[in-house]
């Protein structure tokens, strides 16, 4: 089929990145704003800019709000036809209790879990969850959209599209897919050591365009290979549910075992008991942590079989100083403050998977390799968005010649992945600031401004498209880039207007989560004005000649194999 193994290689890697590179352009594109989640959170939502807070007292905060706790209602109605019965007005049983918190998070999120009464599945537990001001308990509107952590974050993962799992399907397909185009992107570069320091941007667009994807591939290999590779660690219990399914007795009999050793036991006793002082569980967990020289804060805190004989408190350690995200766990009976265990040192396939889990999503305290990961994923993505580029050019002026639409339709779709995005990204956080704090469901409306400013620009993709099909540019890169620059501007002006955290007052201080926002918001907008800029000349160039400077080279290269 193919005339040699290069050649197969280059069919492989084209094809594999078209099919599945719109779906991997967005996972590494959200992946990299999620390393600032909690940042863009705290820029989206003006209550909760203070400083990040250690886990505060049990006692006397949480455990009123966890009494006071109920299910949410939501959560409650997707259980319609999983129960006999009609569901409870109140839910009285409660699983477990549990708090979530990180070196960056201003906001403590609790949540609770209830058993449920005539459930098909014994085990169907339902949630609810709150997010609190930890220095004063103060329960925060739960409509407010946490932009980073709420919807950047699952977007990169997941699509948000939950049904079924689907959204984390498709982006493990693609992860994997990537795997085979990265393999086959190796056996094309043979002059790896050069490409790393070849860009030419002053050269023809063309030729820039070959070089900046030949750099972008290159330079971030290996993270591109981690990344896609540890992804689909992480969801392989999802991929092959085997515990679940072929192993689900073994799985149940492995549950009772392991609660016999730990004695940490795997079901109530159906015996009321009350709950000792976990503030003084806490301090003993530290004090342990403290004498083996691991003094830290508490990241997690997990309550099981509240109110029950059975009890137990578990406490972590937050990960600010290692790649795991939690670690030295110590538990507690919940009804005596009795130590029933110590977490013992991970064995190695523990540990392995805990670094590899830890160091994908990186709760680590360390700025310079997060802005690392950053680079990264913007690499990912423009290496992603170079080669789609690459494709319509080598085939525009074949399918001009023959009357197709098949690069018309491409570019199109590029379009809309690439600048739709940014788009859709800064008409997101204009809505944030333009919607009234007070609006029933607001976090709705900006994810409905979010998918409607996309749809938008994918219609404008391809109304715009119709000079593609002449083998000349979409005028919808230019103008979308324009318009980015616009919303992004005017995203950092409206939260001056609004909240008064302007960035002479936000440097002054310094707040960096909010400038942060605010300059990297800035210098998008700048490299989005230069690339329209550029992309003016181009188009400018290409209605005075043709074909244009460069496309010769260009085409030569690409029938090569070079991309």
């Amino acid at each position: 089929m193919f005339a040699n193994f290069r050649l197969a290689m280059a069919w492989l890697h084209t094809w594999f990145g078209l099919v599945l590179g719109f779906v991997l352009t967005v996972a590494f594109f959200f992946g990299a704003l999620s390393v600032f989640d909690r940042e863009i959170d705290r820029w989206a939502i003006p209550a909760t800019r203070f400083e990040a807070q250690p886990m505060p007292s049990f006692d006397r905060l949480l455990r009123p709000i966890f009494e006071q706790m109920q299910p949410d209602a939501a959560n409650v109605q997707a259980l319609r036809g999983l129960v006999d019965g009609p569901l409870p007005e109140r839910w009285d049983t409660v699983a477990g209790w549990g708090a979530y918190t990180t070196h960056r998070d201003p906001v403590l999120s609790v949540f609770a879990s209830y058993e449920v009464p005539n459930a098909h599945d014994p085990e169907q537990l339902v949630w609810g969850s709150r997010t609190i001001d930890p220095r004063s308990g103060t329960v925060l509107p739960d409509d407010q959209l946490k932009i980073g952590s709420r919807f950047f974050y699952p977007l990169h993962y997941s699509l948000n599209l939950h049904w079924k799992d689907l959204g984390t399907w498709i982006v493990g397909l693609a992860a994997l897919v990537m795997l085979a185009a990265l393999v086959s992107g190796v056996v094309l570069h043979r002059r790896f050591f050069r490409e790393f320091f070849t860009f030419r941007p002053w050269k023809s667009l063309g030729r820039g365009t070959l070089d900046l994807h030949n750099l972008t591939g290159v330079a971030a290999l290996p993270f591109h290979f981690f990344f896609a590779f540890t992804g689909l660690v992480i969801f392989a219990g999802l991929y092959f549910p085997v515990a679940d399914t072929q192993l689900h007795g073994l799985h149940e009999m492995h549950e009772r075992v392991e609660a016999a050793e730990t004695g940490l036991p795997h079901k109530r006793a159906g015996v009321a008991a009350p709950l000792a002082s976990v503030d003084a569980m806490v301090a003993e967990a530290q004090r342990r942590w403290a004498a083996r020289g691991r003094a830290g804060e508490v990241g997690f805190l997990w309550l099981q079989h509240v109110g029950d004989a059975n009890g137990y408190v578990s406490i972590y350690r937050a990960g600010t100083d290692r790649i795991a995200l939690t670690g030295e766990g110590i538990h507690f009976k919940a009804s005596t403050g009795e130590l029933l265990r110590e977490d013992p040192p991970r064995s190695a396939v523990d540990s392995v998977n805990e670094f590899l889990t830890g160091l994908h999503l990186q709760h680590f305290r360390h700025w310079l390799l997060r802005w690392l990961y950053v680079l990264g994923g913007l690499l990912g993505a423009a290496c992603i968005a170079t080669g789609f580029v690459l494709f319509v050019e080598k085939r525009k002026r074949q399918h001009a010649r023959r009357g197709a639409q098949g690069a018309r339709v491409v570019d199109a779709l590029a379009v809309t992945t690439i600048t739709g995005m940014l788009l859709a990204s800064a008409a997101i956080l204009v809505a944030n600031r333009l919607l009234p704090e007070a609006l029933p469901a607001r976090g709705d409306w900006e994810q409905g401004v979010f998918w409607g400013a996309w749809l938008l620009a994918g219609l404008h993709a391809a109304w715009r498209s119709a000079p593609v099909a002449q083998a000349r540019p979409n005028p919808a890169w230019r103008e979308q880039c324009i318009g980015f620059a616009v919303l992004a501007v005017a995203a950092v002006l409206l939260n001056a207007l609004t909240t008064g955290d302007h960035l002479l007052k936000t440097l002054a201080q310094p707040y960096w989560p909010v400038a942060g926002v605010d300059l990297a918001l800035l210098a998008a907008a700048a490299v989005a004005g230069l690339a329209a800029r550029r992309l003016a000349r181009h188009e400018r160039a290409a209605a005075g000649a043709s074909p244009p400077a460069g496309h010769d080279a260009l085409d030569s290269s690409l029938e090569a194999g070079h991309v």
